[in-house]
């Protein structure tokens, strides 16, 4: 975009989310989208990577016999599977349609931030299944060939098409609500509900003193994906009041039977992850969560919840939380091994 030549300040009242009038996405001051701001320095705040987390006790329950059952076993794998490949997803969209369209520099800037994240995200998984010298070809194929991790993934998928498409432009009321409606589906689905029963499972873990150099990344990557979620509903709420016309009860009732249909996928994904239960957690159980998160997300836009139902884990409230039991930098590990030099002897 050409720079204009003037002595004109910005009025941050042309600020939008989408389509900015005559939008300058270089000058970040004056702000509009605070919330954004705030964002990008509690993120750069919460800053962590996964080689500073010690595996070898994770490797050595790995290797043991007696410590991990076979359906404990599976479960981890199965919830790998789906975490290597998810935050590659959600990567691509932030670069290639979040950052693209939106006009806003100071949300640009905070995605920028959190494109790094994902990335980080992705090098934990990595880590994860080097250390425990997992079969990689089987882990990170599972999104072809598990149908449930398929599933979701195709499900968010859908809604880049059109949207990475060189020409597509914001700027018209059908493309303004695709727009916005991809925001729903990777802010409030992805992040909000796909992620969040493989917490679940990794949190299962730590609580049973299992796996927890692997269950301690998952909490960093949990407090990660939670401020995406705010941000995206940020992101959501804003656009509603700065573009009313697009929040059309038709819309809303879209937006309903979205959310619904993700429930439906994660409950089916939590059946392959754990088919006869872990941890005193079993599918039943983890429908109900499914459902209590889904209803958590519909209500922070300001729709009607669905399910009404109650929590079963109130302690994953407490997971995300980090504050409550340790201060990362404080205990991080200052003499460790990467994944790919640990001693499996």
């Amino acid at each position: 975009m050409p720079i204009k030549k003037t002595t004109e300040k910005v009025d941050i009242n042309k600020r939008r989310i989408i389509n900015g009038e005559d939008a300058d996405v270089i000058q970040l001051y004056p702000m509009k989208h605070v919330f954004a701001w705030d964002a990008y320095n509690a993120a750069n705040a919460n800053h962590w990577l996964p080689t500073e987390i010690g595996m070898q006790k994770d490797v050595e329950q790995w290797k043991a016999k007696d410590v991990l059952s076979d359906d404990e076993r599976h479960a981890l794998k199965t919830v790998l599977g789906f975490f290597t490949t998810a935050d590659s997803i959600a990567a691509n969209n932030v670069v290639m349609a979040f950052y693209r369209h939106i006009t806003s520099p100071e949300c640009r800037l905070y995605l920028l931030r959190q494109a790094y994240e994902e990335a980080i995200h992705t090098h934990s998984y990595q880590y994860i299944v080097e250390s425990l010298r997992l079969d990689e070809s089987e882990i990170f194929n599972m999104y072809r060939e598990v149908d449930s991790i398929y599933n979701k993934d195709a499900f968010v998928l859908s809604f880049n098409e059109g949207i990475f498409d060189p020409l597509f432009k914001t700027g018209t009321f059908e493309n303004d609500q695709k727009f916005l409606e991809n925001i729903i589906v990777f802010s409030l689905i992805m992040e909000g509900i796909f992620f969040y029963s493989s917490f679940a499972v990794m949190f299962g873990f730590q609580r049973q003193n299992k796996m927890v150099g692997a269950a301690e990344q998952i909490q960093y990557i949990m407090r990660d994906e939670s401020m995406h979620l705010n941000f995206g509903i940020d992101l959501i709420n804003t656009i509603k009041q700065e573009q009313p016309e697009l929040w059309t009860k038709t819309f809303q009732e879209r937006a309903i039977e979205l959310v619904k249909k993700a429930a439906q996928l994660e409950y089916r994904f939590a059946q392959t992850a754990f088919p006869t239960g872990i941890f005193g957690m079993n599918a039943e159980s983890f429908r109900q969560y499914i459902e209590h998160i889904a209803d958590r997300r519909l209500t922070r836009i300001g729709l009607p919840p669905q399910f009404n139902s109650n929590n079963p884990f109130p302690w994953m409230s407490e997971a995300i939380d980090l504050s409550k039991e340790k201060n990362f930098f404080e205990t991080r590990v200052t003499e460790y091994k990467t994944g790919g030099v640990l001693d499996w002897n």
